[in-house]
């Protein structure tokens, strides 16, 4: 899971999340849902690649200026275009060669990387094993990492290995499902060992250097400005046909849609729902809405106070218009969701009738205040206590959310109060620290992962601490979850897998240890002129330029 925002990047450095990932055929599908008022969404996941050469093409960052390039570090839409991974995610999460013409196991716990040959970093230097084995122990090795929790399962002593002039070998402990798919992602990014050890602290920072073999080459990084990037002519997979990729930080929604809409600036991602309607207008280019794993939701922060119920939780989600809250937040381009992960996770996965089969039979989110209010009679909780809702401040569709939850339980007989918070305050909720948590009851949130799996998300709250739930901050603790999350992962038989995780998800959805308002769509805004950019939320993790060019 990412937390979008500012405090994005400081909670992903706390966090050893596993990414995974996924298969499906590239198509357009129709939205499933939606409001009356709006019309019928198309979900997109990629534009038809460009055919024409551009000089250059300037592009927004809704989320600000990068602290790092680094896959890890942060999270943001430069790295994918410069650091490719052993493997990539697809716009319909699929998943294709990369680095790696091969990766695969060829036993429950050996896993070989089978390394393309020809591939070179952007200075020409050939990638080798001993490149890919750095990449990887970077995660393995330090459990800081970002993406630690896609090793753990890796042998602690001679689990990465060189087994070949073009071959790497991993050993496991036990087997592991998600491995694979986490080298879609940034646990799998291929960095230069010899620039990243000379580069120590500095690697990937605006006053630093990074040398990866992806499409583009960071060229420069003017500090609150802009950065520059250019063409990597040798790159494996054919050289972009945009030669210069300049990317501008926009963090101001309005200031942004109007810089798109006037031609400033060229494309962008997650614009701005309210938009909608001007974008929709627009003379100058046109919003392409594409499948997600972004949901909205609000969790509990303690293992005290009316929060840490899980009856008060249910009572909530029972009292919140889903469709309402589509409407006035995401301007039509979200729909209901029933649990934790997004159905677009698993769309691709071996097993994917099974997990579709679970996910339709969990309670649909609806409205019952009648069974709401019995629910919090039934808690024992004193309504007379007001709960906390934080937020980071600024943000104006968490605004919108926190207003919504606050409105819904005043109808059945809650109080909430909302704990509007700056960026490092906000960001703090996060960490291990449980201090900034302790005077609230709620913290709403905006999350997604890149790449496609079902675990990544539910493991994080439903696990105990010590195995991976980083954010089980209620103490929940079931059994038969954990045994059901463990062996989804560890089962090699797909179906198998699958099935075990349905049997948790049975058991931990219902308890609302997120309150799970909505799925988004992802948004892209891009110029007449240009097509060819991943439109689904692989964008994060996938080389989303490459096939940009003009019509």
């Amino acid at each position: 899971m990412r937390i979008r925002g500012k405090a994005a990047a400081v909670v992903a450095a706390g966090a050893a999340l596993v990414l995974l990932a996924g298969c499906t055929p590239r198509d357009t599908e129709t939205s499933p849902t939606g409001d009356a008022t709006f019309a019928p969404v198309e979900l997109v996941d990629a534009l038809p690649a460009g055919t024409t050469e551009v000089d250059e093409v300037t592009w927004a960052l809704v989320e600000g200026e990068p602290r790092s390039l680094v896959p890890g570090a942060d999270y943001n839409f430069v790295q994918p275009n410069l650091c490719t991974s052993l493997l990539t995610v697809q716009p319909d999460f699929s998943v294709a060669a990369g680095i790696a013409e091969n990766a695969d196991w060829v036993d429950p716990v050996t896993f070989v990387i089978d390394i393309r040959p020809g591939v070179t970093f952007w200075d020409g230097s050939a990638v080798t094993p001993d490149d890919v084995v750095y990449s990887l122990e970077r995660h393995h090795s330090d459990i800081t990492s970002a993406f630690y929790g896609a090793f753990v399962l890796v042998a602690p002593e001679n689990g990465i290995e060189v087994t070949g002039d073009n071959q790497v070998t991993v050993h496991f402990v036990a087997p592991d499902t998600t491995f694979r798919d986490a080298l879609t992602g940034g646990a799998g990014a291929v960095l230069s060992k010899a620039v990243s050890e000379a580069q120590g602290d500095a690697l990937g920072t605006s006053g630093g250097e990074l040398m990866c073999a992806g499409p583009y080459k960071l060229e420069s990084w003017t500090p609150g400005s802009e950065i520059v990037t250019v063409a990597n002519e040798d790159y494996w997979d054919g050289a972009p046909l945009v030669k210069k990729l300049t990317y501008k930080f926009i963090p101001d929604g309005t200031t942004l849609t109007n810089a798109l809409l006037e031609g400033e600036v060229d494309g962008a991602f997650n614009v701005a729902p309210a938009s909608r309607d001007a974008f929709a207008s627009s003379t100058s280019g046109q919003l392409v809405i594409g499948p997600s794993t972004t949901s909205f939701s609000f969790g509990p922060t303690r293992e005290t106070g009316a929060g840490a119920n899980p009856k008060i939780r249910q009572a909530l989600s029972l009292a919140i218009d889903r469709e309402q809250y589509i409407a006035t937040v995401l301007h039509g381009l979200g729909q209901p969701q029933s649990t934790f992960v997004a159905p677009f996770s698993w769309s691709g996965a071996a097993a994917a009738d099974v997990y579709q089969a679970g996910y339709d039979a969990l309670e649909a989110p609806h409205v019952d205040l009648d069974a709401a209010k019995k629910l919090v009679e039934e808690s024992g909780e004193d309504t007379s206590v007001p709960l906390r809702l934080a937020i980071p401040a600024g943000n104006k569709e968490l605004s919108q959310t926190a207003a919504i939850v606050q409105s819904a339980a005043s109808q059945i007989g809650l109080t909430i109060e909302i704990d509007e918070r700056q960026a490092a305050d906000f960001a703090a909720i996060f960490l291990p620290d449980p201090g900034p948590r302790e005077s609230i009851d709620f913290v709403a949130t905006t999350g997604y992962t890149e790449t496609p799996g079902v675990l990544t998300y539910p493991q994080l709250f439903v696990l105990p601490p010590d195995q991976g739930g980083i954010f089980n901050w209620t103490g929940y603790a079931n059994a038969d979850v954990t045994a059901g999350v463990q062996a989804a992962r560890t089962t090699p038989d797909a179906n198998g897998a699958a099935e075990a995780y349905v049997g948790a998800q049975e058991v931990f959805a219902p308890d609302q240890l997120q309150v799970t308002l909505a799925g988004s769509y992802h948004t892209t805004f891009l110029g007449n002129d240009l097509t060819g950019v991943v439109t689904s939320v692989a964008a994060y993790a996938s080389p989303w330029a490459l096939r940009l060019g003009g019509k």
